[in-house]
Parts: structure tokens; sequence; C-alpha cells
């Protein structure tokens, strides 16, 4: 027997089996639905998936790629911990920074740019003005007239920091708060 939920409802099962395992297609995902009794058609599933933000995201081990939700979407904690959401997607997701006047141009793995330049956005960093993305790189536009090479570090020193200490949020949080000042 299959069930029509309310969108939040549906939204929240579709997060859930996304972080449950791989999910790698709409049909999969509309089955895994089913499965658990809830009807949904193909523009609903695909209206629902750009509602939460998912994007499908490459294995880095040669896994096909699979559905991905931003970080956003979890519950807040303290003001802090959306610095700290954005250190984990930078130590996830920055391959290399390099800047040049008032620009960062960051890259990352194949169809993660926007999803970085999403987090990046949402956080408003304050000597960001905005940015630009396309599937693999992204420009970042500094405020400062020359800071791009200053944002370009600070865009790397984040994604390392973060990297030894990737589950502890407290550290994370101290280094992001210093950062920040």
């Amino acid at each position: 027997m299959t069930t029509a939920l309310t969108r939040s409802a549906r939204h929240a099962r579709i997060a859930e089996l996304i972080s449950a395992g791989p999910v790698t297609s709409q049909t999969q995902l509309a089955r895994l639905l089913a499965e658990s009794g809830v009807d949904v058609t193909q523009a609903t599933l695909s209206r629902d998936l750009e509602e939460l933000g998912a994007i499908k995201l490459r294995g880095s081990d040669g896994a096909p790629a699979s559905y991905v939700l931003p970080p956003e979407n979890a519950p807040l904690r303290p003001a802090q911990s959306a610095p700290a959401r954005l250190t984990r997607l930078l130590a996830d997701l920055l391959t290399s920074a390099e800047g040049s006047a008032n620009l960062a141009v960051v890259r990352t793995p194949p169809g993660a740019a926007q999803f970085l330049a999403s987090g990046l956005d949402k956080v408003g960093l304050p000597d960001v003005l905005g940015t630009i993305a396309g599937d693999d790189t992204l420009m970042v536009v500094s405020r400062d007239p020359d800071g791009g090479p200053a944002l370009a570090d600070r865009l790397r020193a984040l994604a390392e920091r973060a990297r030894p200490a990737h589950g502890d949020d407290t550290d994370l949080q101290g280094d992001v708060e210093e950062s920040a000042e």
C-alpha cells in the first residue's frame, strides 16, 4: 500500500535514504521510496531533489556517482557550526586554489564546484563578495581589490586544518573562529 506524504515528510524520507547508502539514480530512489510505501512521480522526485539541494558526486574510489545532500540541510547546532561545516566541505572538496588580483580560482573534483560555491555563499565570509561555479572550478571574488591570493591561501589553510581533525568539531570550531578574526 502506498501513501501520499506531506512534502516535508517526503523530503525527510529522501534525506534518510540518501544518507543510508549510495543512491545513484532517480529511478533507484523512486524504487526505494516505493518499497517504503511512498508513491512519487518522477517530476515530483526531481523537484524534491532540487529543493533539498541534492547533487550527484562521483566517488573518488571509482564508485559510480551518487546523490549527496549539502551539510546546510543538517539541523544547525550553535551559530559557529556553519563555518565548521564549510571547513569540512573545503577539506573534502578543495583540490587546489590560486589567487590573482581579487579572484581566487578554486578546483574541485568533477561535479562538486557548485556544491562548494553554495556552501561558501551560505556562510557569507566577510572577505568574499560572491562565487561563480562551473563543473570542477569556481571563482571566489574577494572584496579586497588585491585579496585573491590571500583568499586562496585562507581557503587552503581552512581545508588543511580540517583534514587531520576531520571528525573533531570542537578543535575545528576554534580554528575557524581564529581565522575569521
